[in-house]
């Protein structure tokens, strides 16, 4: 029997289609009306199929929806802090209800899902933007993909046959029911998570050593979905973490997955979603550092661990890590926190990824101080090529 924590609600939910009912729902489909999905509606189908968004079995429906934006909680008291919705126009809404569901497709025409029992209501976008995002700006990439939506929302359950379209990798490809047997098969009780979008700079390097220090292994962890234009590719990036491991960690103490969920950009609530995702693939403790899953400028340096105040420690499940901005201490010689160094401010250099795709602009090697010189290679030739 497995030692690991249960997942989030207490069931792994499993919305896939199996090969022996596929038929089945193929037929069913052809006599829905057929929406399109956008790549996050398709991230999102594929994140409830697998089990990582558990307990939902498909898009949020009204009460739910509201819940969760103005409580942060399902209506069962769960807690839940973004909304996992697909917008659809009046036109589309309504056949979906005539029909009592909906085929669903990409943008290729690829049909990826059945929605079933829809419920279409309204919602306010503004409201939705300041409550999730802090902020009704544009110029948040979550408050734009927020107002691009359609003018409705519909819920349901979800029936998926296929994942939209996105880079995969082989070794990385861990679904939630197969991160928990790879634990399980190294006997790991205690699994810490480190959430990534950008290339592992020596500052993350710095506080997943300490982590590591006071668990059995760790789950590397990185988003490949949707992300920003400007971010580093996945399959850049999914090189960096392969060196990285290879040459700087204890193979037998890490385990690589990939994430096909996409960026919210949504800062303390996607921390605290990124946690719950992360207990559903069976992980006990999750690292929270500096402005997680933040942008610009739209959150405090510490929001995104000062918002699990707000919540029961027993509802969530999922330990958070906090940890410090962490820097190059010259004096030492190594990496520090303010929490473990006495240097002043012109001994320290500070870390981050916006630092670090700003050099890789300009035509910069990275130096070690910043990421170590595999990694910086790696970054450098694909900086390189895309510059040419």
């Amino acid at each position: 029997m497995s030692s690991l924590i249960a997942p989030h609600g207490g069931t792994l939910i499993d919305r896939a289609v199996s090969h022996a009912d596929r038929a089945e729902c193929v037929e069913r489909a052809a006599s829905l009306p057929r929406l399109t999905v956008s790549i996050r509606e398709a991230s999102d189908l594929e994140m409830i199929a697998i089990g990582g968004f558990s307990p939902l079995t498909g898009f949020l429906r009204a009460a739910d929806y509201k819940s969760v934006v103005d409580t942060m909680h399902l209506t069962d008291g769960l807690p839940w802090s973004i909304p996992i919705t697909m917008s659809v126009t009046k036109g589309d809404a309504a056949a979906a209800e005539a029909a009592g569901g909906a085929a669903l497709a990409d943008s290729s025409g690829e049909l990826l899902a059945i929605l079933e029992g829809p419920e279409v209501f309204s919602y306010n976008k503004e409201h939705e933007a300041e409550s999730v995002f802090r902020t009704t700006e544009e110029a948040h990439p979550g408050v734009a993909q927020l107002y691009a939506q359609e003018e409705l929302l519909v819920g349901g359950d979800v029936r998926v046959l296929a994942f939209g379209a996105r880079e995969s990798f082989e070794v990385a490809e861990l679904p939630p029911r197969s991160s928990r047997a790879a634990f399980d098969e190294r006997n790991w009780r205690r699994i810490v998570a480190f959430q990534t979008r950008n290339p592992i700079h020596r500052a993350h390097e710095y506080i997943i050593r300490v982590a590591l220090e006071i668990v059995d292994g760790l789950f590397l962890h990185p988003l490949i979905g949707w992300t920003q234009k400007g971010d580093i590719p996945a399959d850049v990036r999914m090189t960096c973490y392969q060196v990285l491991i290879d040459r700087y960690f204890p193979p037998e103490r890490v385990v690589l997955g990939s994430l096909p969920a996409a960026m919210r950009y949504a800062g303390p609530r996607e921390a605290v979603h990124h946690a719950l995702v992360r207990k559903n693939y069976g992980c006990s403790h999750f690292i929270v550092g500096r402005d997680h899953a933040g942008v610009g400028d739209y959150y405090g340096t510490y929001d995104a661990q000062k918002i699990f105040d707000e919540f029961d420690p027993s509802a969530i499940g999922i330990t958070p890590l906090m940890f410090e901005h962490s820097f190059y201490c010259l004096r030492s010689g190594g990496m520090a926190t303010t929490k473990t160094s006495p240097s002043g401010p012109d001994d320290r250099i500070f870390l981050s990824g916006t630092k670090l795709r700003q050099m890789l602009s300009d035509g910069e090697m990275p130096p070690p101080e910043i990421t170590r010189p595999e990694v910086a290679e790696v970054l450098f030739a694909w900086a390189k090529s895309v510059a040419e």
